[in-house]
């Protein structure tokens, strides 16, 4: 059963103010009240002096891995909400493999799921690391860097920030175990943002509500056994909709750094956790639920169950 060894982060110290992007998004001062009061996001983390590398990097640091942890890992899989999120030649996923030692690991990126990625290649590694000796490990990446106007801002919906978190993943182990993953593909919406964002935002709290219910259900467990969702940080008002479909409790829904981290791509379950585990949000035992939705050449709603 697939099980998360240990997770590690990096957020940067700035942040940059939904108001500073008002001028190059043509945002009014009604539109940025709105993001501020009602969508609760007000700034987003941003790193200008750090590569995506050197971003990916800081996580994989903060992971302190051990000689023989570093030679265990089979596969290291980088999950990425973008097709492309470095000019060609550059390879910030083999580079970071170089400055760890990493070099014998077989490693690729993950995405078509956009910012549900992350929760891809979780289940991807348990996947491969089924059939690799008993012992062996996968690192899964995640992070980018807001670097074009599409990766900033989601019109009317979210600020997308800069950090970057390292997931160590293992075929099974005594806590934080797997039980259950749902990915639900909604194709019709591989379209233009425009042509499809109306029916998209439609459907998005039902879409993900299911996501959630579905992966509770899978796992033999009900919402009332949930002790924590960790949620992909879009916006505050996207969640307290999705948690009233469901019948779920707002206030067990880690929202806390929506306003400060903004959206940091597929790395926000991570960064979640991280916080639930210092705050001693997650006692062992404990099941929660990881759920992310992206969208991009279609549309994806995904629910993780895990065991604390």
């Amino acid at each position: 059963m697939t099980a998360l060894v240990a997770i590690g982060t990096y957020v940067p110290p700035d942040r940059v103010p939904i108001e500073s992007l008002a001028d190059e998004f043509e945002l009014t001062p009604m539109q940025l009240r709105v993001f501020r009061r009602y969508h609760k996001l007000g700034s987003a983390a941003h790193a200008p002096s750090l590569s995506l590398t050197e971003l990916l990097g800081l996580a994989v640091a903060d992971l302190r891995l051990t000689v023989e942890q570093a030679a265990r890992i089979r596969y290291v899989l980088y999950a990425r909400t973008f097709p492309g999120v470095v000019p060609y030649p550059l390879n910030p996923l083999h580079e970071v493999c170089r400055s760890f030692g990493l070099q014998h690991a077989s490693a690729f990126a993950v995405g078509h799921h956009a910012c549900a990625s992350g929760l891809l290649a979780v289940d991807l590694a348990g996947r491969l690391l089924a059939s690799a000796p008993p012992d062996a490990l996968a690192l899964v990446l995640t992070g980018e860097k807001a670097f074009t106007g599409e990766a900033r801002f989601v019109p009317e919906t979210s600020m997308f920030g800069e950090g970057a978190a390292a997931c160590l993943v293992a075929a099974s182990g005594p806590r934080d175990r797997q039980l259950s993953y749902v990915a639900s593909l909604r194709g019709e919406f591989d379209g233009e943002l425009e042509e499809v964002a109306g029916e998209f935002q439609r459907i998005y709290h039902d879409a993900l509500g299911a996501a959630v219910t579905s992966a509770v259900s899978s796992a033999g467990l009900s919402l009332s056994d949930i002790a924590l969702i960790l949620p992909h940080n879009v916006n505050v008002v996207a969640w307290q909709r999705v948690c009233k479909r469901i019948g779920y409790p707002l206030d067990r829904v880690l929202l806390d750094h929506v306003a400060d981290y903004g959206h940091v791509f597929c790395a926000d379950a991570f960064l979640n956790h991280r916080t639930a585990v210092a705050r001693g949000l997650l006692q062992p035992g404990d099941h929660y639920v990881i759920a992310a939705a992206g969208a991009g050449r279609g549309a994806t709603f995904s629910a993780m169950v895990f065991s604390h």
